[in-house]
């Protein structure tokens, strides 16, 4: 089963128009598996008990969910799974990567937003408290007739939402998202890119260290503050990216994707992925196969 196999939507957003929006009130869940070049804005109301999966990332979701992916290969489905809502309301907006040009969303004023769009790229879900904050202006763009008002409510809510910050939690991880590194930093984008570069092989703290100048101790501190994690989980992320990329692209063994993707044994990888992943890589592999469709 190839990357092929997952459907390419063809949105009907025109080049004539900002965006595209689609409300819906319906009782379950039937889209499969699938991306699209556009940028997507996903609001879902009492849809408790849903399986939303963006890339190698998979979470029941509660009474409401809000996620913005702007990764042009990332596939997501949102799927019935256990949700028994007959009311479920869902509204869909897509907009072109072009609607911002450069020279426009580089002015100082579209910083959060830029930011926003740059991490959605592997998905990012937003928090009950922007969601609260922002469903008004949802419901008013849903009904609104006159375009231009329409744009600028949509604005409205694309800087409300960047304002969540750190609050807004990435979903899929950027291996398996196929997406570029970027960082304030440039020491920890040479660590990302060394680990990218090496995630296959045995990678020591002090050779991480030495690329960077510094000791293992203040590397150590120095990319836990960075980045959030520390160095450990950062490299198990990234190997379980790929590895999970590998069990819904290529027809690879299980064993074979855990040595490829540099763990040294195979009991520990099962243990590691369903720790993280709640599932094992069979029934992630699974999973994924039985939401794709050949098109």
């Amino acid at each position: 089963m190839t990357q092929n196999s997952i459907i390419r939507e063809i949105t009907p957003l025109s080049d004539k128009d900002c965006f595209y929006i689609a409300e819906r009130h319906k009782t379950e869940f039937t889209y499969p598996m699938h991306n699209h070049s556009e940028f997507e804005l996903n609001f879902c109301e009492k849809a408790a008990g849903v399986r939303r999966i963006v890339g190698d990332s998979s979470e029941v979701i509660g009474d409401y969910d809000l996620v913005l992916i702007t990764g042009k290969e990332l596939e997501h489905v949102w799927e019935q799974n256990d949700c028994r809502s007959r009311d479920i309301r869902e509204i869909t907006i897509q907009f072109s990567s072009d609607l911002f040009f450069e020279s426009f969303l580089n002015k100082n004023q579209f910083n959060s937003i830029r930011q926003m769009l740059e991490r959605a790229q592997k998905g990012l879900s937003f928090p009950m408290s922007t969601i609260m904050k922002v469903y008004p202006l949802l419901d008013k763009l849903a009904t609104e007739e006159q375009g231009f008002y329409a744009v600028m409510n949509f604005m409205t809510i694309l800087y409300e939402l960047s304002l969540s910050g750190k609050d807004a939690c990435t979903l899929s991880t950027s291996s398996f998202a196929k997406i570029d590194i970027n960082s304030d930093s440039r020491r920890v984008q040479k660590i990302q890119e060394y680990i990218n570069k090496h995630y296959q092989q045995e990678i020591r703290l002090n050779a991480l260290a030495d690329v960077v100048g510094m000791t293992p101790v203040s590397f150590s501190r120095f990319f836990k503050l960075r980045t959030g994690k520390n160095l450990s989980d950062y490299i198990i992320d990234i190997r379980l990216g790929y590895a999970s990329r590998l069990l819904v692209d290529s027809t690879m063994s299980i064993a074979e994707i855990c040595y490829d993707c540099g763990f040294n044994n195979l009991s520990n990888f099962n243990r590691i992925f369903k720790k993280k992943k709640e599932c094992s890589p069979k029934e992630f592999r699974d999973h994924y196969r039985k939401n794709k469709k050949l098109v």
